[in-house]
């Protein structure tokens, strides 16, 4: 398994490098905002979290597709299926691979949230449970958009892929405004995550490779 993901990432190299240099930008850009706001407006930085949305919304399907896609036309699955590495091992391998990437932009960020917060404003409890809350929603935010990439990557455009990624900028970033980052968010983007994958399963595993 390890083999298979080292594999993905090397792959997909290009995404991870992009995945970091977001992630120190954002931290630059939020430690900025720590350092000129007032006392009690720096929760206000949480806004910085609806850039990171987007711009999940629109990468994360991109890579998922450019995953199946490379797979499709370099027949990758096909090649390693001759090797005994089952369907389920490669498609789990690549699921990881894309899950490691957007924790590539996340969990730096939030470290440097968390330790700001500490630094920089009074222990209320509020604070950790907000970003932990943003956290988990963008997580899944992200991850939901990959599924959709992971899809929509079977097809023959590369258009497709991206375009369905703004589309799901005008859907679901209004969803999280109007939900929240709460428990509803979330629970709507668990059920999301899982239709897709078993959809993403069931298709892998019936096509032609």
């Amino acid at each position: 398994m390890f083999t298979l993901i080292k594999r993905e990432i090397q792959d997909h190299i290009a995404y991870f490098l992009g995945a970091a240099i977001l992630s120190a930008i954002l931290i630059a850009l939020l430690i900025s905002a720590m350092y000129h706001t007032e006392l009690d407006e720096r929760p206000v930085f949480i806004g910085l979290s609806l850039p990171v949305i987007v711009i999940l919304i629109i990468g994360c399907p991109a890579m998922g597709a450019n995953q199946m896609y490379t797979d499709r036309t370099r027949k990758i699955s096909a090649l390693l299926s001759t090797l005994a590495v089952s369907r389920n091992r490669i498609l789990l391998a690549r699921i990881i691979t894309g899950i490691l990437a957007i924790l590539t932009v996340l969990v730096p960020l939030t470290i440097t949230a968390v330790l700001l917060l500490r630094l920089f404003t009074p222990p209320i409890p509020i604070y950790s449970g907000l970003v932990s809350e943003i956290f988990a929603a963008t997580f899944l935010m992200g991850l939901a958009c990959y599924c959709i990439g992971l899809l929509t990557g079977w097809t023959s455009s590369k258009i497709t892929p991206t375009l369905g990624g703004l589309v799901l900028t005008f859907v679901l970033v209004p969803l999280i405004l109007v939900k929240g980052f709460g428990s509803h968010a979330i629970i709507i983007l668990i059920l999301f995550i899982g239709a897709s994958l078993i959809h993403t399963w069931q298709k892998f595993m019936s096509t032609s490779l």
